[in-house]
């Protein structure tokens, strides 16, 4: 189309007017006018360096021979350097056989299948639970105390934590089954979700859960984006003011934890809950807080409509479903 207008404004402003008009240089009119040959497809020039293909054939000869078949192309070179014999340097052995497709690997190597992205969604609680060990330092250097933690996607509500001298299957165990007595959980309800820690991948707890008829899942390795729940729980543990930099004792750790989960879960009003307490969300009273937060809000209109700009206020939305690995297209399950 371009070509067309060009043609048309040449024969009446010239070809400087035509290309300054549409914004091509001359130059690009010339050359597409008078395209320049195809340049000629030059032949690679031959190595003078490069063995000669009766040469090649007889060092594939040597490598190939009783003596020699089982042996590193290093090996090879040594031992006929003693002899007095070159044929070739390893690195040309090297490329002779790669061009016959033997440099590779002799045995059947296996070859694990790629771990599957975990998409999980909750949108009611103790429908998925995560869990996660993390260390807290003890008094003096290389002494660690560990908390473990179960954590309940949807709500946020820790449903079970503890802490211990030692990281043990058994228990996770004990903690795992604990919380879900204490809860009620009945079978093929739940799904619990982790990370592959030794603890979290063991047979004991993966025997427990079986029993139990509880699903179990786990993030793929390095990807700690798998477990984003648990992660963003510790974080919030490790910032509080008053967490020190070392505990004295394993008690005084514990003393600790006393003091935050009920803070977390009753008190701490969570960004990712519309600032509800993951205790509220948990146990079904989000909604009659909203509703009190609607009654203050639209009072707070109805005193000062002219300092609520665009419309009148509303509280924060209840939250909704909650994902690890959210995917691409939505589709919720029905309920």
């Amino acid at each position: 189309m371009i070509e067309s207008a060009v043609t048309e404004l040449i024969a009446v402003v010239g070809t400087s007017g035509a290309c300054a008009a549409v914004g091509r240089p001359r130059a690009t009119h010339y050359r597409r006018l008078h395209p320049p040959p195809p340049a000629p497809k030059r032949e690679p020039a031959p190595q003078p360096r490069a063995l000669s293909v009766i040469e090649r054939a007889r060092v594939l000869e040597v490598l190939h021979s009783g003596r020699f078949v089982d042996m590193a192309p290093p090996s090879v070179y040594a031992t006929l350097l003693d002899e007095g014999t070159y044929l070739a340097s390893v690195p040309t052995m090297y490329r002779i056989l790669r061009s016959v497709d033997e440099v590779r690997e002799r045995r059947l190597v296996a070859v694990h299948p790629a771990h599957i992205k975990p998409e999980l969604v909750a949108w009611r609680p103790n429908m998925i639970w995560s869990w996660d060990i993390t260390k807290l330092l003890g008094p003096v250097k290389w002494t660690y105390y560990y908390l473990y933690v179960i954590l309940d996607i949807f709500s946020r509500y820790v449903v079970g934590w503890m802490v211990a001298s030692c990281e043990r299957a058994a228990l996770a165990e004990r903690l795992l089954a604990d919380s879900i007595r204490k809860h009620g959980v009945d079978r093929d309800q739940l799904t619990i979700h982790a990370d592959r820690g030794s603890s979290m991948a063991s047979k004991p707890v993966a025997f427990l859960l079986a029993d139990l008829g509880v699903t179990k899942t786990h993030s793929r390795p390095h990807c700690p984006n798998d477990n984003p729940f648990s992660e963003a729980q510790f974080k919030t543990l490790k910032y509080r003011p008053e967490f020190p930099d070392r505990f004295g004792s394993q008690a005084d750790a514990r003393g600790f934890c006393r003091r935050f989960f009920p803070w977390y879960n009753d008190d701490h009003r969570h960004s990712g809950l519309g600032y509800h307490t993951p205790a509220d969300v948990h146990y079904g009273r989000a909604g009659i807080v909203r509703a009190g937060r609607f009654d203050v809000l639209t009072a707070a209109y109805a005193t000062h409509p002219e300092r609520f700009v665009r419309r009148a206020p509303e509280p924060p939305e209840l939250p909704g479903p909650s994902w690890i690995n959210r995917p691409a297209e939505e589709v919720m399950p029905t309920q």
